[in-house]
């Protein structure tokens, strides 16, 4: 029986990772009582006495909750953004080349951020196989759900009464410093940070992540882009949809309550547009981080997801 440490269950993330494993007969929770979660000492005990710890927690107090592993046998999954580019921490996105076996073999793994988690599954694999070049100047938007924001903005949105601004979508990150850019760009193989513009809109969770390109600037064309797409994405959790059926619509909210993800690629002989959809918190999230453990646990990754 793997025991497992949820550090941070009382968050969205946490919450939604406790869900998918309560029932879950391969796994023992290791479950600290309200008064003493926080407890350093009882953190402490927990954290060394599983075998996977999953940090849901703010940045600073993951890197605290990794000072406190001694257990050389406990994997860590941080699903915070404290280790995402950290050489020490392998990022848990497993659809990107090799990175499969490098999670096997690993007891750190840092969780991928919701919007990079599109971003990335977009971009490094036309990075890898030359239709963009590693020196590019990108864009990129990203429409989620509130629920991306945790529990205040939660609160913020589902309150009686609320500012009415919040019934219309409202762009963030207006200075360019997003916490998930330094992540988009490593993990994707550029030289250069995007020109990210994430966007929150008044429904709970789903996300729909968009990359626009100009064929001239590609060593390819739209069809190029599909067949790699179609090599690389072909599992039950992330998988290649080539039209998805709108009426020529793309809604962000298709994917909610979901693990997987989708990618698809449209546009003509001079304009492209890559998109992800799937669920902040599914494969943006918690969802990943159990796809992370079942990996490590050698069991298939989608067992105890919704795919």
């Amino acid at each position: 029986m793997t025991k497992v440490f949820i550090d941070g269950s009382a968050g969205t993330t946490g919450l939604r990772i406790h869900e998918r494993l309560e029932n879950r007969k391969d796994i023992e929770l290791i479950i600290l009582p309200d008064e003493i979660r926080k407890d350093k000492d009882a953190r402490y005990e927990a954290l060394n006495s599983s075998d996977i710890a999953f940090l849901c927690l703010p940045d600073s107090a993951a890197i605290e909750a990794v000072s406190l592993v001694e257990n050389k046998n406990t994997a860590i999954i941080d699903t915070s953004t404290a280790h995402r580019v950290n050489p020490e921490f392998e990022y848990g996105f497993p659809e990107l080349f090799g990175r499969r076996e490098r999670i096997k073999n690993s007891k750190r793994i840092a969780n991928p951020g919701c919007h990079a988690s599109g971003f990335v599954a977009l971009v490094e694999p036309l990075i890898r196989e030359g239709i963009i070049s590693p020196n590019a100047d990108l864009s990129c938007f990203s429409i989620t759900g509130y629920s991306g924001g945790g529990k205040q903005m939660i609160a913020q949105y589902e309150a009686d009464s609320r500012p009415s601004l919040l019934g219309a979508p409202r762009q963030y990150g207006l200075a360019q410093s997003h916490k998930h850019l330094k992540e988009m760009a490593k993990i994707s193989g550029l030289e250069n940070l995007p020109c990210f513009s994430p966007i929150v809109a008044d429904f709970y969770s789903g996300m729909e992540v968009t990359v626009p390109l100009f064929t001239k600037n590609l060593k390819g064309n739209l069809e190029d882009v599909r067949r790699i797409y179609r090599e690389t994405y072909n599992s039950k959790i992330v998988h290649f949809e080539e039209t998805p059926d709108e009426e020529g619509f793309l809604s962000a909210l298709a994917f909610s309550g979901r693990d997987d993800m989708e990618i698809s690629a449209f546009g003509n002989e001079d304009r492209i547009i890559l998109t992800a959809r799937f669920d902040n918190l599914g494969k943006g999230a918690s969802g990943s981080a159990i796809q992370n453990m079942n990996i490590l646990l050698g069991v298939p990754e989608e067992t105890g997801l919704n795919v």
